[in-house]
């Protein structure tokens, strides 16, 4: 098993990334896909959230309001560890159990993780010390903040505090063997995809 971790800020086209080497034949492991597994009603992550912050964060069809949990979350640095602490260490022991189903094989396994990278000084090695490389798409922050606003509906100012609480630029590409810059239209992410594949399938005959 080749093991790559991939990251990116928000509105950096990260998924669009993901996507296009599940095509090329990587298996993924997405942390945001499992965190929304964990919250779905009656998950223990689910339970917990609601046990902390009530029915404020609960829609109306009963299912996690992700829009009001990121309006407590994100604008009170104690609200914001609580849910780290409720959501990663689950998140964790999810990764690992797919991990230990795939580790027997020859499979180039792509580990999405958005908080791969937490600050400049932040010790990726320690964490994922268990990763052969990583990539990083990287995308100009006002390029992102206009893609968060087009397509995912943030106001501009609320897309540029979430940029801010999250690793930098500098900090991410100093941890990256391989960066994606998506800048640029899709004609332009393909070729780079294509190299950054070529890339990890040689990671095993090393």
């Amino acid at each position: 098993m080749i093991e790559i971790g991939l990251t990116g800020g928000i509105g950096s086209g990260k998924s669009t990334v993901a996507d296009m080497l599940v095509e090329r034949g990587a298996v993924l492991i997405d942390a945001d896909r499992i965190v929304r597994d964990l919250q779905e009603p009656g998950a223990p992550v689910f339970e917990a959230m609601v046990e902390r912050w009530g029915s404020a964060v609960v829609a109306e069809d009963g299912t996690l309001d992700r829009a009001a949990v990121a309006a407590i979350v994100f604008t009170d640095d104690n609200e914001l560890k609580a849910i780290n602490d409720i959501v990663h260490p689950a998140v964790g022991e999810a990764m690992q159990a797919r991990r230990d189903d795939l580790k027997e094989t020859d499979a180039i396994v792509v580990f999405d993780i958005p908080l791969l990278v937490k600050s400049e000084d932040d010790p990726v090695d320690e964490r994922y010390s268990h990763l052969q490389g990583i990539i990083v798409v990287d995308t100009d922050v006002e390029i992102a903040v206009e893609r968060l606003v087009l397509h995912r509906g943030f106001d501009a100012d609320d897309a540029r505090s979430r940029i801010i609480l999250q690793a930098s630029r500098e900090a991410r590409r100093a941890v990256a063997d391989i960066i994606i810059d998506n800048s640029g239209d899709l004609d332009s992410l393909g070729p780079q995809v294509d190299a950054a594949w070529v890339w990890a399938e040689s990671l095993g005959s090393r």
